[in-house]
């Protein structure tokens, strides 16, 4: 994860409902500017949050991903009017099935790049302290189910790295079968192992007991009041747009939907500034710290 993302130092309430109100949005608003808009906004916002590896390694994955989710609706869904030709097999190929498959995959696609902000956004600490008072026992299995995935992969390639040392890279197919079935015995071990020493961990320090006070480093100030009702508001107007028909469309039996006006173009609007929340503010700040920057340079010089 990158440093210097400036919405990720708010109010973890702030945080928590952002991702929410994201997360709910690109899976159940399939109109397909809004499904556009989702995706390139995650991908931005992922771009911000992660390096270049793992940006990199994200997208190798998700190209696939979309383009079988695509290819892959066409060639099982025969519904809709439009009929551009006939697989080998005698079953229609649809436009409208296609253009579902697109959507389908965008949508799959926006989801996973918004989980991926959402680990990087939301830490174990943030999320125990949102959750510690209300769900004690849930919040701690769901923080450590969180953070299993990304330490289970740094713990496999620390032992790899170590197995290596040891018997160097085995040759042939049985002493690499071998080698990976002592990996995953290792890790099988150290998972067992962590996860019993966090429980006893937390449990000696009274962790869920009733009137346990705990140390907290996050305060509600004026800038988490004013992101609130930004979020506040941006999702109730496109939650009051959906309900109204602004967004509606549908793909079968053909692709239509509710004629652009003034009030859709609104609600575009006010998703658009809901989905660039995080970044806003990131450049609100890059611009603060470079006119900050530039008076303390003038300031260097004149003395």
């Amino acid at each position: 994860m990158k440093t210097g993302d400036a919405f990720s130092t708010y109010h973890p309430l702030i945080n928590f409902a952002y991702v929410l109100a994201v997360l709910l949005f690109a899976m159940f608003i399939m109109q397909p500017v809004c499904l556009l808009l989702t995706l390139i906004c995650s991908l931005a916002y992922a771009a911000v949050l992660l390096n270049k590896r793992d940006l990199f390694r994200n997208l190798l994955l998700l190209l696939p991903l979309f383009l079988f989710t695509a290819l892959l609706n066409p060639l099982f869904n025969h519904a809709g009017t439009t009929i551009l030709a006939y697989l080998p097999n005698g079953n229609p190929l649809t436009l409208e099935s296609i253009f579902y498959g697109l959507a389908a995959g965008s949508m799959l696609v926006a989801v996973i790049c918004w989980f991926s902000c959402y680990n990087a956004v939301m830490t174990s600490d943030k999320f125990v302290w949102l959750f510690g008072r209300v769900i004690p026992a849930l919040s701690l299995v769901l923080s450590m189910t969180l953070r299993f995935v990304p330490r289970f992969r740094r713990q496999l390639q620390g032992v790899r790295q170590a197995r290596y040392t040891i018997d160097r890279k085995p040759e042939g197919i049985m002493p690499k079968i071998r080698q990976g079935l002592k990996v995953i015995s290792i890790m099988i071990t150290w998972a067992l192992e962590n996860s019993i020493d966090t429980a006893d961990s937390m449990r000696s320090r009274g962790y869920g007991l009733p009137g346990r006070t705990a140390f907290s480093i996050y305060r509600w100030n004026k800038r988490d009041s004013f992101a609130g009702l930004f979020l506040l508001l941006t999702v109730a107007y496109v939650l009051i747009g959906k309900l109204k028909g602004a967004l509606y469309w549908y793909y079968f039996p053909q692709l239509g939907g509710r004629c652009l006006d003034a009030y859709q173009l609104s609600v575009y609007l006010a998703y658009s500034l809901l989905l660039l929340l995080p970044l806003l503010i990131d450049l609100r700040e890059f611009l603060k710290w470079r006119r900050l920057s530039q008076v303390s340079g003038d300031f260097n010089h004149a003395s």
